[in-house]
């Protein structure tokens, strides 16, 4: 609340005229009476009321400092005057005997108006002063006194639980209320309301408490609200509102009924997709009605835009109508119906269902799928960049790994500690360099590069599953391939088989559908590009200067033409499904709405159409028991859209398939990147991880391109300042309590801020501290020292901080808050300082990306995690490696104590570096534990007990709430656990 003290002012001319007037009194003539000895005479009382003029001054306040003649002067800033009628103050002053006074004015905060310098010299009765002419009347004598303006402030106390509310406020040049202030009146629930009596103020300054020392004084800038009815909810002021508290007239309009159903048969499931009907007050659901087969007519609820019949009779036409539904039960007319007639049931349906327990129990192990382990050499492939990349010469194709080499495998992750794999993109990829999977072309199938007979993507999440590991695919939403996504649309390109470009265009085949494996026999490579090119432009073609030549040439000194290559300005993209632009401000608005690269056609996410063909194509991985989604590029999609469409559809489907225990666990983690050491990214709340765990805090239009700019600028012009926070992370002194998620939006993130200091564990501790109250819960933050794109501080390399530093990064990830997560290979410091990405322009065998089944050759079987029973070969030397036998003992101790995993945390009298108290308590659990990584430590004002530490087994008794820790030396640690299991697992290189 701004509660700033002026300082008193330099003592204006009017000082001087009190001096002057003091020795008077001591100059008077001889015989003049003595006040002690004069004799009492009744003297007659004398008033002025002063008037003055504030239309040229617009001071927030008017003072009046005076000094009856031959009296003395107020003090500094004199009395405060009072509205009189439009554009004037009055004060009226005794004057006791005197017959005038002398007088200045002033703005309380050093402005003065003292006639230049000559003060102003008044009589008795009504005077007027206006711009310094002196007159003697009643300005307002003649007018109507303007009728008090009223504001009626609405309060919310809905997301505060106050019992209570009370309004602190000052009317614009009036004084403040006592603190703290007066009560307000209970209006409805989570409402209060008070009505303020303002004189002639248009507006008031006001702050909010609940008369226990709580106060809303909307982050020290105190709220500026004007006259009628508003309402202040969650820092957010709402001029001109209606009242939250009237009765809501009944809702009677009906929506619109919905539009372009589509209905396509795939086996014996039927995937619809509709446009969204629009609703006066909302659309709430859609009811879907089937006819046809055995079944009779079937109705089913459904929130989202799209839904996919399955189980359906094989060979049977089924006919679908769809009806949308607000929230006061109005059903609109039904759409326009869409037919289709299911196929064969497929041999082996899908069988997969997620193990649905808490994510946070579960450090990540993540791969990228193709440069793993190699199981099928037959589904090798190195595509169009082979020979160009130099893998060739090396042996070793850009799709090497497989499903079925993962799953040979699943042993060694298991044996690590590891009860979750994060595997690269599965979809079916098209791109010149596309083994990583984020550039997606049928998003509806997998990509066969990655099967095997036996080995399929059910088979490698059904075998996970059978180990008690989940599987979190990579997603992407916002992008597809540069040349488009199948089942949306598909450009076709300017391509020419000449001298020149022969090696890149293949044969057309007539019939033929890429699908990344299959070959040509000429050339023996893979079919990539024969079905999208032409020579001739195709009907409806939009590209401006088809074929023409650019004037440019290629790296290789070729001819390059226009409509050769798509692109965000070819006009190659409806606009309707793509955007049109590239990126120029990657903190600015059109990072969410234009092309990142070359290679990644922008969808527009905020179009129905596009909606639908994600929406259902994910859908098919929730059905086939996936644990969760890591979501790639989740910035460069508006929250609005994540909030509104996606991640609801992702929540409906699990639900509808697998129950809501398993949605309530199902774990969604998308990539913010932010690549700055601050706490929000440049300042842009926009762009800044902890923006997306968060729902809505007001409506926004309901088409949902307009929503996502509004949203945008309410959000900016808010700024850092005014978002919500949240202490679902901290424990409140010793003590875990209830975490409130009922603002989280259902999407996680991955703790960027920590992975870019990472080239200092202790940074990386202080900066991820420094964020937690912004996110909805950090408990679940994903948190990694570097990836498969970069290493800490943006570097482009591998980390090569050293062993050392590598076990203190693991043994801080393993104890402190989030979900540790490690990039394959990193248990060995694999390619450590190797350049982890360049493109087809170097062999992959040299970079970050490498292939990593040599160092896994051979057999390995766990009996639990952590545990190997057996291994054997090249396996068995690199799980004797320090940082391996680190990272199994570190997820033995964090499986082990609960607290390390799923409780909240405070560095509240704790002193030490990198050093912590972590608690959990749920029913008959109560994990209580005091770590310290590296230095020593020292803890006070926690419960006493015995205390026992789960590296060493070393026993203290507390019994004066105090614990001292040694520091255990650089990657070591202590965890003390009150009443704890006592020693976890053997010393190894670092825990000892």
């Amino acid at each position: 609340m701004s509660r700033t003290r002026t300082p008193l002012p330099a003592r204006p001319v009017a000082v001087l005229a009190v001096a002057a007037g003091l020795l008077g009194l001591l100059a008077a003539p001889p015989g003049t009476p003595s006040p002690r000895t004069a004799p009492a005479a009744a003297v007659a009382e004398n008033t002025a009321t002063v008037f003055y003029w504030t239309k040229t001054k617009n001071w927030a306040a008017y003072n009046l400092h005076y000094a009856p003649d031959g009296g003395s002067w107020t003090t500094v800033p004199g009395v405060a005057m009072e509205p009189a009628c439009t554009d004037w103050v009055k004060k009226t002053v005794s004057l006791g005997a005197a017959a005038g006074l002398q007088a200045t004015f002033n703005n309380g905060t050093g402005t003065w108006d003292n006639n230049g310098g000559r003060n102003y010299a008044l009589g008795t009765g009504s005077i007027t002063v206006k711009d310094g002419v002196v007159a003697h009347s009643d300005p307002c004598a003649d007018t109507t006194p303007a009728p008090a303006a009223k504001a009626t402030v609405y309060y919310s106390t809905e997301s505060l639980g106050w019992s209570t509310a009370n309004i602190h406020y000052q009317p614009a040049g009036g004084a403040w209320t006592a603190v703290p202030g007066v009560g307000m009146q209970a209006a409805c629930a989570g409402w209060w309301k008070r009505e303020v009596d303002l004189g002639t103020a248009t507006s008031l300054k006001a702050a909010f408490n609940n008369g226990n020392g709580t106060w809303d004084n909307n982050g020290g800038s105190d709220y500026t609200i004007g006259t009628g009815v508003s309402t202040v909810r969650n820092r957010v002021v709402t001029a001109n509102a209606t009242d939250p508290c009237a009765a809501t007239p009944p809702d009677t309009r009906a929506p619109t009924a919905p539009t372009r159903l589509t209905a396509a048969a795939d086996g014996v499931s039927v995937l619809l997709a509709w446009d969204p009907a629009t609703d006066d007050r909302g659309v709430t659901k859609y009811q879907v009605t089937r006819t046809g087969g055995s079944g009779g007519t079937v109705v089913t609820d459904v929130g989202s835009t799209v839904y996919s019949d399955t189980g359906l009779a094989e060979r049977t036409a089924y006919t679908y109508t769809v009806k949308a539904v607000d929230a006061a039960g109005n059903v609109s007319a039904a759409s326009a119906p869409a037919t289709a007639t299911t196929g064969d049931e497929p041999a082996t349906p899908a069988t997969g269902k997620p193990l649905g327990t808490d994510p946070r129990k579960d450090p990540i192990y993540f791969v990228l799928t193709a440069r793993f382990n190699d199981g099928d050499p037959t589904n090798d492939r190195g595509g169009s960049q082979h020979a160009k990349s130099g893998n060739a010469a090396n042996g070793d194709p850009m799709f090497r790994g497989d499903f079925k080499g993962l799953i040979q495998k699943l042993d060694y992750v298991k044996g690590l500690g590891f009860s979750a794999i994060w595997v690269t993109p599965v979809v079916l990829n098209r791109s010149d360099y596309d083994y990583h999977g984020y550039h997606g072309w049928d998003f509806y199938k997998v990509d066969p590069r990655l099967e095997s007979a036996g080995a399929s993507y059910q088979d490698l999440i059904d075998a996970a599953h059978a180990k008690g590991m989940k599987i979190y695919q990579d997603v992407v939403y916002n992008h597809s391939s540069r040349w488009g996504a199948k089942g949306l649309f598909v450009p076709t390109v300017y391509g020419v088989r000449d001298s020149q470009w022969s090696w890149y265009y293949d044969e057309k085949q007539p019939g033929f559908e890429y699908d990344g494996l299959t070959i040509d026999p000429k050339t023996g490579k893979s079919y990539y590009n024969g079905d999208l090119w032409s020579t001739a432009e195709p009907a409806g073609n939009t590209c401006v200067n088809w074929g023409r030549p650019t004037g440019g040439k290629s790296a290789e000194g070729y001819t390059v033409y226009n409509c050769q290559w798509p692109s965000p300005t070819s006009g190659m993209f409806p606009k309707a499904l793509y955007h049109q632009c590239w990126i120029g401000n990657w903190e600015g608005e059109d990072s969410r709405s234009c092309w990142l690269h070359e290679d990644l056609a922008d969808f527009d996410t905020e179009n129905a159409t596009v909606q639908n063909y994600l929406i259902g194509a994910y859908n098919k991985y929730i059905d086939m028991g996936v644990d969760g989604f890591r979501v790639d590029t989740a910035v460069h999609i508006p929250r609005t859209t994540w909030n509104r469409r996606f991640l609801p559809a992702i929540q409906e489907r699990v639900i509808q398939r697998h129950g809501a225990e398993a949605a309530k666990n199902f774990f969604v983690f998308g990539e913010v990147a932010a690549f700055v050491n601050d706490k929000w990214n440049r300042g842009s709340v926009n762009h800044s991880a902890q923006f997306f765990t968060w729902k809505e805090r007001k409506e926004y239009d309901a088409d949902d391109a307009r929503a996502a700019l509004e949203m945008y600028d309410y959000e900016q012009q808010q700024g850092t300042a005014n978002q919500p926070t949240s202490t679902n992370a901290f424990l409140n002194g010793n003590s875990y309590h209830t975490p409130d998620h009922s603002r989280f939006s259902g999407m996680n993130v991955i703790d960027m801020r920590m992975h870019m200091n990472f080239g200092d564990a202790y940074n990386a501790f202080s900066n991820g501290k420094d964020s937690d109250d912004s996110y909805n819960d950090a408990t679940y933050n994903v948190v990694y020292v570097d990836s498969h794109d970069y290493g800490p501080n943006k570097s482009s390399e591998r980390y090569t901080g050293g062993t050392d530093a590598w076990a203190e990064n693991m043994s801080l990830m393993w104890t402190f808050r989030g979900i540790p997560t490690l990039y394959y290979g990193s248990e060995i410091e694999f390619q450590k300082g190797k350049k982890i990405d360049c493109g087809p322009t170097c062999p992959l065998a040299d970079t970050g990306r490498a292939y990593f089944g040599d160092h896994v050759a051979g057999s390995v079987t766990a009996s639990d995690f952590s545990q190997v029973s057996s291994a054997s070969g090249a396996v068995a030397t690199t799980l004797q490696q320090p940082l391996v036998r680190h990272v199994q003992r570190l997820n033995q101790i964090r499986r082990a104590v609960p607290a390390l995993q799923t409780g909240q945390y405070s560095t509240e009298g704790v002193s030490g570096g990198m050093a912590f108290k972590r608690r959990y308590t749920s029913g008959a659990t109560d994990s209580f534990a005091l770590v310290t990584v590296s230095g020593g430590a020292a803890f006070s004002g926690v419960p006493n007990g015995t205390y026992t530490d789960a590296v060493t087994g070393d026993v203290r008794t507390v019994t004066n709430g105090t614990l001292s820790i040694a520091a255990p030396g650089k990657g070591n640690l202590r965890v003390y656990v009150l009443n704890g299991p006592g020693k976890i697992g053997t010393a190894g290189p670092y825990l000892k």
